[in-house]
């Protein structure tokens, strides 16, 4: 059985009245919501084929590993779960209240948007990041260039750690299977520091790079042909996102990231709430919700309040 929905929608077992899409379906490209609004993509829920991880299920619906472990409390990144079992899909998103313009690159939530010049569309795509300690600088920058089939030279610190590995690599690597930016790479402002395809899938939605942005091959394939340089890339650090859709309030919540948790908390959680509550309406919001929320956050876009008019 594979349900979907849009919004908030009270669930028992996964009895719902929902519309029903066959699997393997997942979109890319999303028409952009009018800028007082921010809600794009719809919540799933399925069940699991004989054998399904949280890596088959990320692959399945384009997600990250971290999106189907926090969605579905109890699973971890080695789960094998039973035929059967509810999964809950979280392909639902609000997008970050910035200009809707370039790229915006959301550490916390291990997803990157793109706004196509001249569309109303947006495009978006998860994304594995660099691990503790190696986190890409926080920062605006832009696309300098792009390359099919890169060389790679290891930077110091890679050889470093490889060495503690018992593995000596070679001072340029050259294109080709063995090479971990894979076919595709585009290179940023900051020097290092690059968006890439991998040959580890498996690191989409992890924390398991140097600082570089990984893609799915399958994703930077339909990415990489229409960014050009000079593309601005904003990168940030938002682990929760405010947004109103219509007179409904939602909050997206995500681990923060650890060296930086202390950015995290239910007083800023809720700083950010009241700064989009207009002066002119009265907004009844769920605080012991948002504290929930704020305390075991999913990943998924929650209605938290309604504008009473």
């Amino acid at each position: 059985m594979h349900i979907t929905c849009r919004g908030f929608i009270k669930i028992a077992g996964l009895l719902a009245i929902s519309l029903c899409l066959p699997l393997n379906t997942y979109a890319r490209n999303f028409l952009l919501p009018s800028n007082d609004e921010a809600l794009i993509g719809q919540v799933e829920y399925t069940s699991t084929d004989h054998g399904d991880t949280p890596t088959t299920i990320a692959e399945r619906y384009n997600l990250g590993l971290n999106a189907v472990v926090a969605a579905n409390p109890g699973s971890t990144e080695t789960t094998v779960f039973t035929s059967g079992a509810p999964i809950k899909v979280a392909s639902q998103f609000l997008l970050p209240p910035l200009p809707r313009r370039g790229i915006v690159i959301n550490l916390p939530e291990m997803r990157l948007y793109y706004y196509p010049e001249g569309s109303n569309q947006v495009m978006t795509f998860p994304i594995g990041i660099g691990r503790i300690g190696k986190t890409i600088p926080i920062k605006a920058t832009s696309i300098t260039r792009k390359t099919v089939n890169p060389t790679w030279t290891p930077p110091k610190d890679i050889r470093e750690f490889n060495e503690q590995q018992g593995i000596k690599l070679p001072t340029v690597m050259a294109a080709g299977p063995d090479n971990p930016l894979g076919p595709y790479a585009i290179y940023l402002g900051i020097p290092t520091y690059l968006i890439h395809s991998t040959i580890f899938p498996e690191s989409i939605g992890r924390r398991a790079s140097f600082g570089c942005i990984r893609m799915n091959e399958s994703d930077i394939k339909q990415f990489f042909p229409i960014v050009k340089s000079g593309i601005p890339v904003m990168i940030i650090d938002m682990p929760n996102k405010v947004a109103w859709e219509g007179n409904s309030l939602y909050l997206e919540a995500h681990p923060p990231l650890e060296e930086r948790a202390h950015y995290s908390s239910i007083s800023s959680v809720a700083s950010d709430i009241k700064a989009k509550l207009p002066r002119d309406h009265v907004t009844l919001i769920n605080w012991a919700l948002v504290s929930y929320i704020s305390e075991e956050p999913d990943g998924v876009p929650h209605e938290i309040g309604i504008r009473v008019t």
